[in-house]
C-alpha cells in the first residue's frame, strides 16, 4: 500500500480542469457567505441596530440666570443746616417757598420793654420782688431739711463684734468627738438683735459631731447692743467656736 502511495508520478493529476473547478467552487462559496448578510438584514438583532443608530439624548438646558435685583434709588434730601450754619444749596430748586413773617402786635402804652403781660403800669422790667410795687422784700424760705434714715441692720466682722460679748456660754465637748480625737472650728452666721440676743443662727462650716454642742452654746450668748447715730441696730456677723482636745 505504501509503495503505491509514494510512487513517483502515479499520484499526480494530469488535467488542469480539476484545479479550475475547485477554485470556482471556493469562490462561489465565499461570495454566498458575503451576500447573505447584505440581503437578509431583517435577521440582524434590532436592539443592536437601535443602539447603534439612535443618537444620545441632548444635555439638559442650563438653569436660567437669577433675576436681577431692582435697583433702589435713594433720594437724599439736601441739608440746609450743618452744625447750626446755613448751607448754600448745590442745585436751584424748582419751587421757592415764600416765607411771610407775621406782624408783631402793637406795643402797649402802659407797659415797658421786657415787662410781663397784665402787669401794673409804671412797673420795672422783670417785675418787682414780692409782686407788689413798693412791697417789703421777704427772705427766701429755708431749704427743706434732709433727714437721713439710719439703716436698720449693719454688717460687722466677727473679731470686732466679739469685743461686745457680755455673756458667753462655753460649749460642752461632745464625748464621741473627744474619743475620736476630733477637733476644729465651727463657724456660724448670726443676726444680733437690737437687744443683743442671737436672732438667727445659721451654720457655715464645721464637723457634724461638733455642730450641735456649738449651736446650743452660741444660742445663749448675749452682746452689748450696737448703736448707730444713737439708735440700736441689728448686726450681721460671723461667730467662730473652737474645739481643742486640751480644753
Amino acid at each position: 500500500m505504501f509503495e503505491q502511495t509514494f510512487v513517483e508520478g502515479r499520484g499526480k493529476t494530469k488535467s488542469g480542469w480539476a484545479v479550475f473547478f475547485s477554485f470556482a467552487v471556493q469562490l462561489i462559496g465565499v461570495t454566498i457567505l458575503v451576500l447573505i448578510p447584505l440581503i437578509y438584514t431583517d435577521t440582524l438583532p434590532r436592539a443592536t441596530l437601535a443602539s447603534m443608530l439612535t443618537a444620545p439624548p441632548p444635555p439638559p438646558p442650563p438653569p436660567p440666570p437669577p433675576a436681577a435685583q431692582p435697583i433702589k434709588v435713594v433720594k437724599v434730601a439736601p441739608r440746609q443746616f450743618d452744625a447750626g450754619r446755613l448751607m448754600a444749596p448745590k442745585t436751584i430748586p424748582k419751587d421757592i417757598a415764600m416765607i411771610k413773617e407775621e406782624d408783631l402786635p402793637p406795643p402797649s402804652a402802659s407797659g415797658v420793654v421786657g415787662g410781663v403781660p397784665g402787669g401794673v403800669a409804671g412797673g420795672s422790667m422783670g417785675g418787682v420782688l414780692g409782686g407788689i410795687v413798693g412791697a417789703v422784700p421777704t427772705a427766701a424760705p429755708p431749704p427743706p431739711k434732709v433727714v437721713v434714715k439710719a439703716p436698720s441692720r449693719i454688717r460687722v466682722g466677727g473679731n470686732v463684734q466679739s469685743a461686745n460679748l457680755i455673756r458667753k456660754v462655753v460649749p460642752v465637748y461632745p464625748v464621741l468627738a473627744k474619743q475620736a480625737r476630733i477637733q476644729g472650728t465651727v463657724k456660724f452666721q448670726a443676726i444680733i438683735g437690737k437687744d443683743g440676743t442671737i436672732q438667727n443662727l445659721q451654720l457655715v462650716s464645721g464637723h457634724p459631731l461638733l455642730v450641735a454642742a456649738a449651736q446650743q452654746a452660741v444660742a445663749q450668748w448675749v452682746y452689748r447692743p450696737t448703736l448707730l447715730n444713737g439708735e440700736p441696730v441689728e448686726v450681721v456677723t460671723t461667730i467662730d467656736v473652737n474645739f481643742t482636745l486640751s480644753q
